[in-house]
Formats: C-alpha cells, sequence, structure tokens
C-alpha cells in the first residue's frame, strides 16, 4: 500500500495500539477489524503521502525489499507491481490487494473502504487491468534475467558501450533515486543513445573505480545486484527484462530506503 518499509511498520503498530485500546467485547471479527483499522489508516497516510512526493526531488520508488539469504523468484509483489500501484488512486490500490493479493470478498472490502460493493468490484477491475497492462509481455527466467544483470554490470561499469547497447531496448528508461540526499538524475532517462551516453560519462570519469558487489540475485521479483559505490554507501539497481532486453533500469540510491536492508545493516557505520 505505501511503498515504504518504515512508513508500513509506523501503520502496523499504529493498527495494534488502536486493537488494545478497542473494547473486545463489541469486536465481532477480530481479522475484519484489523483489516479495516490498517487499510483506513493507510487511505489517510496515502493523502498525505502524495503531497510530499509532489516535492520530492528526482524520482520516487518504491524501496527495495528482499533478503539476500530468502529465495524470492516466487514472490508476487514485485517492484513492477508496486511502480503500477503508485500510479492507481489510493481507493482503487487498496481494492486490488485486499482482493486480489489478500483474498477479502467485495462486502469485506466495501466495509474496510466505506464503498459499496459494486464499487469496490469496479476499483479492483479498473486497478488490475493497470496492473495487467504494466507486466512484461515476455518475461525471462530467473537464469537468464540473472546472466543479464551480470553483463549489464560489467558493460555499463567498463565503458563498453557496444556490449552496454546490446542489452538495452530501443525505448529503455532509467530512474535514479537519491531523494536529494545522495547525486541522481533528477529527471528519468529515455533511449538506448541517452542511458548508454549516461553511463559511458561514468566510467571515464578520471576517479572511476568499479565498485563492488554486494549482492547478484533478484530484487523486489526483478534481476539485479547490489553494489557499494565511490561514497562508500549502497545502491540497488534493478532491470525490467522484456524479449531478452532490458526495458527499465531502476536504481535506488536514497540512503533513507536502503538502511532496511540485512547487508546494509554489516557495512560500516554511517554507510547505510
Amino acid at each position: 500500500m505505501l511503498g515504504s518499509v518504515a512508513e508500513a511498520e509506523d501503520i502496523v503498530q499504529e493498527g495494534f495500539i488502536r486493537w488494545h485500546q478497542a473494547d473486545r467485547s463489541a469486536v465481532r471479527n477480530e481479522e475484519a477489524f484489523l483489516v479495516r483499522t490498517i487499510t483506513r489508516l493507510c487511505l489517510d497516510h496515502l493523502k498525505s503521502a502524495r503531497v510530499r512526493r509532489e516535492t520530492y526531488v528526482g524520482s520516487w520508488l518504491p524501496e527495495p525489499i528482499f533478503d539476500p539469504s530468502e529465495d524470492e523468484s516466487d514472490n508476487d509483489i514485485t517492484l513492477t507491481l508496486m511502480m503500477a500501484l503508485e500510479r492507481l488512486s489510493p481507493l482503487e490500490r487498496a481494492a486490488f490487494l485486499l482482493h486480489d493479493v489478500f483474498g477479502q470478498d467485495f462486502n469485506q472490502i466495501s466495509k474496510a473502504i466505506g464503498r459499496d460493493p459494486a464499487t469496490c468490484r469496479q476499483l479492483a477491475s479498473r486497478a488490475r487491468s493497470h496492473v495487467q497492462q504494466a507486466k512484461p509481455r515476455f518475461p525471462v527466467s530467473d537464469e537468464q534475467g540473472q546472466n543479464i544483470a551480470k553483463a549489464f554490470f560489467d558493460a555499463s561499469r567498463s565503458g563498453d558501450m557496444q556490449a552496454l547497447q546490446s542489452l538495452l531496448a530501443d525505448d529503455v528508461v532509467m530512474y535514479a533515486d537519491g531523494g536529494g540526499i545522495r547525486p541522481s538524475t533528477i529527471n528519468p532517462i529515455y533511449s538506448m543513445a541517452k542511458v548508454s551516453r549516461f553511463f559511458d560519462g561514468i566510467a571515464r570519469h578520471v576517479e572511476y573505480q568499479s565498485p563492488p558487489l554486494l549482492y547478484e540475485g533478484m530484487i523486489d521479483g526483478l534481476p539485479g545486484f547490489v553494489t557499494t559505490e565511490f561514497d562508500g554507501m549502497p545502491q540497488t539497481t534493478a532491470l525490467e527484462i522484456e524479449n531478452g532486453k532490458i526495458k527499465t533500469i531502476y536504481i535506488v540510491r536514497n540512503p533513507e530506503k536502503l538502511g532496511h536492508l540485512t547487508f546494509a545493516k554489516s557495512l560500516p557505520q554511517g554507510t547505510a
């Protein structure tokens, strides 16, 4: 619902505070009470979150959520899905997640979001259509995706532009989220020519050295990798691949979105 680990944890905590303050004798269905409470807290929070994101510096991306020690190949909550959810209205997002992800029926959803069941059905249907449109038409296997991610890392950081361009779709888009805290591109970069020129500029920098890899694997259901950059701080790179070509590049540099990662907590003080 929120795209932020810290915000989600705050909402859950507030939900349980309300649960402990509730008159238990008046609660007929504990699950329904908690679903309704958490959903409404999320909807209220999204109103203020949208205002904050209107003034966010550069591209806003959801926080990367994964555990390098776990196999996430079967995780349905992918970065592509979260980006699609971000384009939905809060009510559409709630109806879709409650029905399609958590299996709530529309009568239950109606009580959670304060709309009649027919409206909830329409909200979920519209959201589902947007989400389906955002899914890759020709997804790749985990193994092929990770091979492409490794080739992308090697080509983009070595300055081999011919190899890099062979991996990119003509209409590739790159998003970088530094949150105004670390240097990053303010606007998305479009096209193979401009994206490859961006990485060529980095590789040609006089003080540039290829960064060490912290992790290679799936990031929010997409192939990618995590590096320690020249400033000693981590960066995640996730790749949306379609028909064997990199269609979208998602780079998260904002340290406020990386501190929760398990490997980031083991970095030296002040680097995450």
